[in-house]
């Protein structure tokens, strides 16, 4: 009887340990994104791309969009800097978004 008493002592443990390692596994870190946070970014991204994709001026470029932890990157070559502006401005209006870092290049 005792060693079933012990035995499950054991496993309750290993069990315990378990699920903190799973909890810490799942924490972001300043350079890891946490699950939810992964996701959080994916929508922000698809958010932002589309309304990219639907503005009649900025349509026609390749915008490139990449989202982590709430702060998007805007990326590639447009015609002008007021298009770079629509695009910042596009982005900034997305819920869930800290900041944009507009790297477009007017080429």
């Amino acid at each position: 009887m005792k060693k079933k008493a012990a035995f499950i002592r054991c496993m309750v443990l290993l069990i315990l340990i378990g699920t903190l390692m799973a909890l810490m596994a799942c924490a972001s870190t300043p350079r890891q994104e946490s699950a939810g946070e992964y996701a959080d970014d994916s929508v922000i991204t698809a958010k932002v791309k589309s309304l990219l994709a639907g503005d009649d001026v900025l349509k026609s470029f390749q915008i490139g969009v990449e989202t982590y932890k709430g702060i998007v990157q805007l990326s590639g070559f447009v015609d002008s800097r007021q298009t770079v502006e629509i695009a910042d401005q596009t982005a900034r209006s997305v819920k869930g978004v800290r900041s944009v870092k507009n790297s477009l290049i007017v080429k």
